[in-house]
């Protein structure tokens, strides 16, 4: 579908992103993807949503996988792979495979993102993408006995070379080897390298694109949102498919080191990271450090969020314009409901002590969310924060939404039923039919 062809749909679904952007730009995301993701004809598209995000503002490091990669240099030799615990036992001559395969697709990977033809997403992108000795490992040495050899584990990541690499506008890329300070090579895990560069970088965001499926618990719901606490729980469970609780368990590990958010993304869906990173649902698995949302008294960072979410409802009349800096001087009044550091609902309180009553405005949900039940949320809330301050009936004046009020306890009243100061703002044009409960 053209844009033009449904342009309000178009309007929409930018003011919904609009927020994302905001609250993304600056932010740094490590994005990692395994060997499968290349062998599936999928890195040419993922180059252009990576440079989507590049566009935005956003400073991003590329993790790659070798997996596949590596098992087909092993193949052109005739040599057995052999792993232990699912980890590969790196000898020599599969060292030098992994060489190969490592060198071949960041070279891959480099070309994907030199794309520059026009009428492509990749139209006057110039990305220059940087790779290097960046990450510094150790051997893992023996583990049940079983000598390991040159698999390694990540040491250290090179953070004050990426920074000023990122600040410059330029993509980083890591390959799964590191190097020790005596010169030798160990082949490592993706998911290593990339839970440690988001913990070394203190990134906002880690992003596995990964070959698994959406995962789903014992009892087959999908797990779209967890605590880092919560994620542990299923993974005890044992209901995770091998590769799955292995992502899972690097997720835990990256949020337990300070990021704050880890997703899990299956790559099979076409976009599957910008639907993750720019919807509320998302189409994988979120794990955070903290609790996803909350519902909390609105600060003055709060006032563009509440600026992008109220204005569409200003415009079409539904409220009454505010402004910004109306907004700014009585943001003492308003909560929010923040997710993911995004503001998705509002409401204002207004006491008015003399009569104990205090009016309820401004109440809004974004549009995408609306039945969830963030609106009874918040009406809750300011029910609670009025008894709290001695009111005893709290009202509302409104021009569309009056039914919803009504089933949860408002009755119709008068101007008179309104407080006397109350009264002589009251808009005769707007002809807002007056709602009270009593508390």
């Amino acid at each position: 579908m053209r844009i033009m062809e449904n342009p309000i749909e178009f309007v929409q679904w930018l003011r919904s992103v609009a927020p994302y952007i905001h609250a993304f730009r600056g932010k740094t995301f490590v994005v990692a993807f395994p060997g499968e993701l290349v062998m599936a004809g999928a890195l040419p598209v993922l180059a252009h949503d990576l440079s989507l995000l590049h566009a935005l503002g956003i400073k991003v490091v590329i993790v790659h996988g070798s997996r596949p990669q590596v098992e087909e240099q092993l193949a052109l030799r005739n040599v057995e792979s052999h792993f232990h615990n699912e980890l590969r036992i790196t000898d020599t001559a599969a060292l030098e495979c992994a060489k190969e395969a490592a060198g071949e697709l960041r070279l891959d990977i480099e070309a994907a993102f030199s794309q520059g033809l026009p009428n492509t997403p990749m139209a006057h992108a110039a990305i220059r993408i940087i790779s290097g000795n960046f990450v510094i490992a150790r051997p893992i040495g023996v583990v049940d006995g079983v000598d390991l050899e040159l698999t390694g584990v990540t040491r250290k990541i090179a953070y004050e070379t990426i920074h000023p690499i990122l600040n410059a506008g330029s993509l980083v890329l890591l390959s799964p080897l590191g190097f020790s300070p005596t010169g030798e090579i160990f082949n490592l895990t993706m998911e290593d390298v990339a839970v440690s560069a988001a913990i070394a970088l203190r990134a906002d965001k880690l992003v596995f694109i990964a070959e698994t499926l959406m995962m789903t618990d014992a009892s087959g719901a999908e797990i779209r949102e967890l605590s880092s606490h919560q994620a542990r729980t299923i993974l005890n469970e044992g209901c995770l498919p091998a590769d799955s609780a292995f992502y899972l368990q690097h997720a835990i590990k990256a949020c337990n080191g300070g990021v704050p958010r880890a997703h899990v993304v299956p790559f099979a869906m076409d976009g599957s990271a910008l639907l993750e990173l720019f919807t509320h649902d998302g189409v994988g698995t979120m794990i955070s450090s903290q609790n996803l949302e909350s519902l909390r008294e609105a600060t003055i960072e709060d006032v563009g969020g509440i600026l992008q979410l109220i204005e569409p409802l200003e415009a079409d009349g539904t409220l009454v314009k505010r402004g910004r800096e109306l907004i700014e001087r009585e943001i003492d009044y308003f909560s929010v409901i923040e997710h993911d550091g995004v503001i998705f609902g509002c409401a204002a309180l207004y006491p008015f002590a003399q009569e104990k009553m205090a009016e309820m405005a401004c109440l809004t949900v974004n549009p995408d969310v609306q039945t969830q039940g963030d609106g009874e949320r918040l009406l809750k809330h300011l029910e609670n924060r009025a008894r709290a301050a001695g009111i005893a009936k709290l009202f509302v004046l409104t021009t569309r939404a009056a039914h919803w009020f009504l089933k949860r306890g408002f009755v119709h009243a008068t101007i008179d039923d309104l407080p006397k100061d109350r009264q002589h703002m009251y808009n005769w044009q707007r002809k807002s039919l007056i709602l009270i409960k009593n508390l």
